[in-house]
């Protein structure tokens, strides 16, 4: 911890860089001796996605949600799907278009009659601008519309507990089963498995696992990932998304017959199982 800086109260990495810097995510920088966003209102992707593309398959399906994404990442997956967005920081030259919690809420709103339901954090992960989201959520929900998060889960239940409150349900993306697996991303397996069994105790919840070529492709992890998760509660939709050659990683993409095989032993502990992105 560095000396006259108070830690980031988002993760468990406990970033303390040095005064006007950014912490690891790149979206958290070190300003009056805390860690704040640098990314509050800075929007760099947003669209109206059908609600099953974020992927949801049990909340609202047939529906659209405004989705909206900025920059930064508290985990360095190679493997990383959205690396554009969320493996950058708020550089300068970044093309950011600037909005304020009301004013997105009211995009939202206008765009019921195109069937919107309300917002979607996603795109990067929006824990490391918990407070964007906090603002704009809650803002949605006042005007009736309900609000989704697509998330690593690498996060401190304190700031779960403020989204709680306005967030309506949550894709939580389980990268794998080992904590070895998440120390070579540098999170943590613990961390993310309380956020989900946290999350589903008071909102929707669906789990997301990409399967990548020699990280997260064992059946026997597959087996104690659903065995798990059926211990929350069986009910819990689990993606099985196919892994693509992406950002550093060039292995060949999954094996259909992997994907398979991977969807039957899960099957075997959970209702709702689906394979994603093939």
């Amino acid at each position: 911890m560095r000396e006259g800086i108070l830690p980031c109260p988002v993760c468990p990495r406990h970033c303390a860089p040095p005064e006007g810097e950014a912490g690891f995510c790149r979206a958290r920088v070190a300003r009056d001796g805390q860690v704040v966003s640098a990314t509050y209102g800075k929007i760099i992707s947003m669209a109206l996605d059908p609600i099953e593309k974020k992927p949801f398959i049990a909340f609202r399906p047939g529906s659209q949600i405004l989705s909206v994404g900025t920059v930064g990442c508290n985990l360095r997956c190679p493997f990383c799907q959205n690396h554009e967005i969320a493996q950058c920081g708020p550089a300068p030259e970044t093309p950011f278009n600037t909005i304020t919690p009301d004013a997105l809420a009211q995009q939202a709103l206008a765009l019921q009659d195109s069937g919107n339901i309300g917002l979607a954090f996603t795109y990067n992960e929006p824990a490391v601008g918990w407070e964007f989201v906090r603002d704009a959520s809650r803002a949605a929900k006042a005007l009736g519309m309900q609000n989704a998060m697509v998330t690593n889960g690498y996060f401190f239940e304190g700031i779960l507990a403020i989204l709680l409150d306005s967030i309506d349900a949550f894709n939580i993306d389980l990268k794998c089963f080992t904590e070895a697996g998440y120390q070579s991303i540098g999170g943590g397996l613990e961390a993310v498995k309380h956020t989900i069994a946290t999350a589903a105790d008071a909102a929707h919840v669906e789990v997301t696992t990409l399967v990548v070529p020699g990280f997260s492709d064992s059946e026997a992890e597959m087996e104690a990932e659903a065995k798990w998760l059926a211990s929350i509660s069986p009910d819990i939709p689990l993606h099985i998304s196919r892994y693509f050659p992406r950002w550093q990683a060039n292995a060949p993409p999954t094996p259909r017959k992997v994907m398979e095989k991977l969807a039957g032993i899960a099957g075997r502990y959970l209702e709702r199982v689906v394979l994603g992105n093939v």
